[in-house]
């Protein structure tokens, strides 16, 4: 990294030495700034990557541990109808 103000060279008075203060902190500022995004913008990508993972193996999961959910429901329901219906006949 290049330095503006070579080493040894102070400020000439208070007013110098913090527009230097200044320029530096903004220099660094911006930096910061850009590295910091980078950095958190990384990680985001990272973690939706991680959260697409995982979200894909629960559902593998649970397609596994409950192959068709409303198909089932439908043929319990369906068979609850035809037992009512039987019974009904029987009485008749």
């Amino acid at each position: 990294m290049t330095h503006r103000i070579p080493h040894g060279s102070g400020a000439k008075g208070p007013d110098e030495l913090r527009h230097q203060f200044e320029q530096a902190r903004s220099r660094l500022g911006r930096a910061d700034v850009k590295g910091r995004a980078l950095t958190r913008a990384a990680d985001l990508r990272d973690k939706a990557g991680a959260m697409t993972v995982q979200l894909r193996s629960s559902a593998a999961q649970a397609a596994q541990k409950h192959p068709r959910p409303l198909m089932v429901a439908g043929a319990a329901g369906a068979a609850a109808l035809a037992t009512v219906g039987v019974l009904r006949r029987r009485r008749h």
